[in-house]
């Protein structure tokens, strides 16, 4: 397949393995061990000098390595690996290239904040944490020394958007390496390595698995990045199960046809809720209002299936409305094919101070969704039903 092959293209053919029975895809070669045929083509595997097959754990399974081959190509990077879950990518990530302090910006996942924040620190990793209006103190927290500088954009679940190339500039004038959470835009949406990034994280549950049956995660970036996260996936058992990765891989091929289905429905239906009374706020960068859209419109190919409403009340309000929905599954998840609903204190930020939660601008009237594939008149339907 040519390197410049479309996104589509990309998605059905990367990474597959010639089956010698006539598969078009990979099979699932759920296997723990691999036997040579002799003691120096071992060698030449383990020591690195062709590719191959060894051992599960260590990824060198044709089923693993096929889905990664075709997840580097999917987000254009010289690298992949994939791990069990998006948190055990960022740990390994953070393991590897955190020593010397992490800089974390703008609002994140509840998991990842409390990793960084109350898990690392045990570990002699410190992490200094900045709000998205507060990028300009960046320049003096990476002269007193940092290996890495974290973020998500668009972030969870405000959907606020940071300028990728502005950052990974600062950043690398200084010698820093930078990781971008991709799992809210998608490499459909955005591709931060092109903007500047040296590592992409996923959440692979989400859009890259898209069906809510698979837990998984991969980061990206240049192989001689990837190389020292390697032995922290091997060691601490964060691989990711053959069953899984040929699941993930199944997933990738339809993942254009989802994810732009689902922008343009998440679009439809914060323009339609702009209007409504009950509603106080659409969060959503594809509506030219949205404080980020004029970094979103350089920086992304389309603005996600993720949108948060802020109503006018309470939190108990806001739960009467999420429990009132009938075509939203109250889940704590996103990307699948079915619309879900959470509210952010009661599920990704339910474990952070309310203090914490008010300077993050996190409210209790904030209730996210991540849209699916339902029809788009539905799903509008169903939402002004529950406000009303």
């Amino acid at each position: 397949m040519e390197k410049n092959a479309g996104l589509s293209t990309r998605c059905v053919h990367s990474g597959e393995i010639a089956d010698a029975q006539g598969s078009p895809h990979t099979p699932l070669y759920n296997t723990t061990t691999f036997a040579f045929a002799s003691t120096t083509d071992l060698l030449a595997v383990v020591e690195g000098h062709k590719p191959g097959n060894l051992y599960t754990r260590y990824g060198l399974n044709p089923t693993i390595r096929s889905l990664e081959e075709k997840l580097a190509a999917i987000e254009g990077s010289e690298a992949a690996l994939a791990f069990s879950s998006g948190m055990a990518a960022e740990a390994a990530l953070f393991l590897t290239y955190g020593k010397e302090g992490i800089i974390c910006i703008g609002d994140a996942y509840g998991g990842t904040l409390e990793l960084l924040s109350s898990q690392l620190p045990s570990l002699g990793i410190t992490s200094h944490f900045l709000l998205g209006s507060e990028v300009e103190q960046m320049t003096t927290l990476l002269k007193k020394g940092a290996g890495l500088v974290f973020f998500e954009t668009p972030t969870n679940p405000a959907l606020e958007i940071l300028n990728i190339r502005h950052l990974s500039e600062v950043a690398h004038a200084s010698g820093v390496r930078v990781a971008v959470d991709n799992t809210f835009a998608s490499p459909v949406n955005q591709r931060p390595l092109a903007l500047g990034a040296d590592f992409v994280v996923h959440s692979a549950t989400k859009y890259l698995g898209g069906h809510s049956d698979i837990t998984a995660g991969a980061l990206l970036g240049a192989q001689s990045l990837l190389e020292p996260v390697r032995g922290w996936r091997k060691n601490l058992g964060q691989t990711i199960a053959p069953e899984t990765a040929f699941l993930l891989a199944r997933s990738l091929r339809t993942l254009v046809l989802r994810v732009e289905r689902q922008n343009t429905t998440a679009a439809t239906i914060a323009r339609a809720m702009q209007s409504h009374p009950r509603v106080a706020r659409v969060l959503y960068p594809g509506l030219p209002d949205f404080p980020g859209h004029a970094i979103a419109v350089e920086q992304m190919i389309g603005f996600g299936g993720m949108l948060t409403i802020e109503v006018n009340g309470t939190r108990e309000d806001a739960s009467n409305i999420v429990d009132k929905l009938k075509l939203f599954a109250i889940a704590p998840s996103l990307g699948g094919v079915e619309s879900l609903v959470t509210q952010p204190v009661t599920t990704t930020h339910y474990g952070l101070p309310v203090e914490e939660r008010r300077r993050r601008g996190i409210t209790d009237g904030m209730i996210r969704l991540s849209i699916g594939l339902e029809d788009a008149d539905d799903l509008i339907a169903d939402i002004r039903q529950a406000l009303a």
